[in-house]
Parts: structure tokens; sequence; C-alpha cells
């Protein structure tokens, strides 16, 4: 069976940003299917847009599913899982700088404010989350100006999440020169490989 991997940027993010268009390349070299899409009025985030667009993306998920998202696009996975039926399941998930809280410096405006504020304040049942797959892991930097690090802490006991912490990555994104994330590759394969 194909493996399918999905790379959720986020917000204000696209499919070329980052490290996305080097994992999305080195998955296919190794035979996965992998869909990179652009999100929604990135620069707009909305839940029920962005779930229901993922929903639409991924189709029947199964165990050869592999979700990948940065920041925004982490929780979006969070918020798809949680609405799926009991008996879907996915091979994993992959959290790059995801998050549950921001620190102040990411509000920088009161648009930021108020695109942020449901995101940050409707709950996640996290019981219902951790039913639909085994894997999950979250990858965090420990210079993120954006997340605060007690956030990996949060993956790890209300998930069961393997925690990767990186040394002086930042957001993860474009714009801290991160053009290629090995231990983003390497989780994926480790997923797979755990499957096997």
């Amino acid at each position: 069976m194909q493996k399918r991997v999905f790379i959720i940027h986020g917000w204000g993010g696209y499919p070329e940003e980052g490290c996305f268009p080097w994992l999305k390349k080195e998955l296919e070299q190794r035979g996965f299917t992998v869909f990179n899409p652009a999100m929604p009025e990135p620069l707009n985030p909305k839940i029920d847009v962005w779930v229901s667009f993922l929903r639409k993306q991924v189709g029947i998920p199964d165990k050869d599913t592999i979700l990948f998202g940065h920041s925004i696009g982490a929780q979006t996975i969070l918020r798809y899982l949680e609405s799926l039926n009991e008996n879907e399941k996915i091979g994993g998930a992959v959290f790059l700088a995801g998050w549950v809280h921001l620190t102040d410096e990411a509000i920088e405006t009161d648009e930021d404010s108020k695109i942020a504020k449901p995101w940050l304040e409707i709950p996640l049942n996290w019981d219902k989350i951790k039913s639909h797959s085994e894997k999950f892991v979250g990858i965090f930097s420990d210079n993120d100006s954006l997340v605060p690090i007690a956030d990996s802490e949060l993956f790890k006991n209300k998930l069961g999440a393997k925690i990767i912490i990186e040394n002086k990555k930042g957001h993860f994104s474009g714009s801290d020169g991160i053009k290629e994330s090995p231990s983003a590759l390497e989780t994926v394969l480790e997923i797979v490989r755990e499957d096997k």
C-alpha cells in the first residue's frame, strides 16, 4: 500500500516555504506520495475552513496516512483528528513547532490577536485526538520566539508524543534560514519503519 504524507504549512506559510520542498522531494525519492497543498487564505487561517480543507485532501484516512504540520498546520492536524469517526485511524502525525499557546511576541497586532483567538481558546479533546493514532512526534526549537517551549510538555503528556528539541532553529521557518530538516525526515521514516 502506498504511504501518503500530507504537509500542512502554517499561518502565512505556503507550500514552497522553508524545508517543505526539500522534505517532499526526499520522501518522494523514497517512494512516498506527498501532498503539500496551499492552505486556504493563509494570512487569515480559520479552524473550520482549514480542517474541512484537510479533510477533503486526505479523503479516507488510514494506517498509510501520515500527517506533518508546521505551526498552525500542526494545530489543524490536531483539530482534524479530533473530528474523525471513532474507527478512523492514521499511521502517525509529526508536529514541527506545533503550538497550543503563543508567546506575546507572536501577537503583533489586534488583527493577529483576532485570528489567533479561536485557535488559542477553543479547547482540544486530547483523548479523542490520541485515539486516532499511536504515533505522535513533536519537534521544537529551544529559541522559538513564537512558541513557548512548555508546549512540548503538553504534546508529550497529552499524546504520549516523542519530543525532539533542536538547538537554535527558531520557528523552523524559511525566514529562519531553515531549508532542510533532517529530524523531520527521519521522524516520518521512523513512523513507517515501526509499522513494519
